[in-house]
């Protein structure tokens, strides 16, 4: 149902393409009942825009050059900021998707769908509603069943010593923790390198916050 004339919906929209950004707006702008905010390149300006001016609703691009979304998700979670998101994305693999549904976006558009629809899917999102498509939500119940089978595989030993990686804890400290020796320490890591494939600590710490969050918090 198309939204009152007097129910204007506040957008923000966050892309780096400048072309696209603009002609992004001028579409928007043509609807009586969109009204466009700001229109930002990186993720400091977008927060920046939506502490003075609140958005209903951010348009959001996954790939921000050097900056991902869900850094951007992440930040406004961060600063308790609501608004709802729909990415707007040229394509994104399924673990991003599942990344920006598990950090609460209301849908994911792509760019090469018909501009008809966005503004459809920004209307049903302002009603409360989400846009996905079904490879979205298969991929998200993939990456689901995938995720619960791989932390079911860590032993009571590998979940403690991951949860002190995430909080930054060196090898020793680890040890400390569960009075055991630092090289058992070292050994387990590297099983969890294996588990996960994975080479480095920050690349760990990465895979359990978006796959493992039932071990680490």
């Amino acid at each position: 149902m198309r939204q009152a004339a007097t129910d204007v919906i506040n957008i923000l929209v966050l892309d780096d393409h400048s072309l696209f950004r603009r002609g992004l707006v001028r579409l928007l702008e043509a609807e009586p009942d969109i009204r466009v905010v700001a229109d930002c390149a990186t993720s400091a300006e977008a927060l920046a825009c939506m502490s003075a001016t609140p958005a209903d609703i951010v348009l959001l691009d996954y790939d921000l050059g050097p900056e991902r979304g869900t850094e951007f998700l992440s930040a406004l979670k961060n600063k308790g900021i609501r608004a709802r998101v729909l990415a707007v994305t040229a394509g994104v693999s399924p673990l991003h998707a599942m990344a920006m549904m598990q950090y609460g976006v209301a849908g994911i558009f792509l760019k090469a769908d018909p501009p008809e629809l966005l503004v459809l899917a920004i209307r049903k999102i302002m009603a409360g509603e989400v846009w996905f498509s079904q490879d979205d939500f298969r991929a998200l119940v993939e990456r689901t069943w995938e995720r619960s089978r791989e932390s079911k595989n860590f032993s009571p030993k590998e979940r403690a010593v991951l949860r002190g990686v995430v909080e930054g804890l060196a090898n020793k400290e680890i040890a400390a923790e569960l009075q055991a020796s630092e090289s058992s320490v070292k050994a387990v890591i590297q099983q969890l390198f294996a588990k996960t494939g994975v080479r480095t600590r920050s690349q760990l710490v990465r895979i359990a916050l978006e796959r493992h969050r039932d071990i680490v918090t």
